[in-house]
């Protein structure tokens, strides 16, 4: 199973962005795909805060096309919405402690305690953090051959 990271689903969703095509393709590619994929739910609340924050985007993102675009993911049959359940705490206090994860890092901790948890082969990010956690390999499906 993939599971997608926030800024994935940011690129996706607004046009603006300059990785906006290859991302809504590539995301467009697991939705209709016959693979399961997934999004950590709290990845779900980052991307509606992200997109319809005014200082971030000007204009943001409204919220109601925000959760219209949310809802369309939804609709995915092989979509698995990612949440912490028995046995997550775990996984995340070893990372924490084993990568020794302080401040913001945290919340990258925190997706991939999820995505291994949850038996994720892959997490697709453009973020480059995600490398000193084992157990997960992540991907940025963005540009080809880069692994995280």
């Amino acid at each position: 199973m993939i599971a997608v990271d926030t800024n994935i689903l940011v690129y996706a969703h607004r046009p603006d962005s300059p990785w906006h095509a290859p991302a809504k393709d590539r995301l467009r590619e697991l939705a209709e795909g016959g693979r399961n994929w997934a999004i950590p739910w709290h990845c779900v609340h980052e991307f509606l805060g992200t997109v319809t924050h005014r200082r971030i985007y000007s204009p943001p993102t409204a919220i109601a096309d925000a959760v219209r675009q949310v809802e369309l993911w939804k609709k995915s049959p092989t979509l698995h919405l990612l949440g912490e359940t028995t046995g997550y705490w775990a996984v995340l206090s070893d990372l924490l402690v084993g990568a020794r994860v302080t401040g913001a890092r945290v919340h990258d901790a925190r997706t991939a305690a999820l995505c291994i948890h949850h038996r994720v082969a892959e997490l697709w990010t453009a973020d480059r953090d995600f490398s000193s956690f084992p157990g997960l390999l992540a991907r940025n499906p963005l540009i080809p051959g880069r692994t995280n």
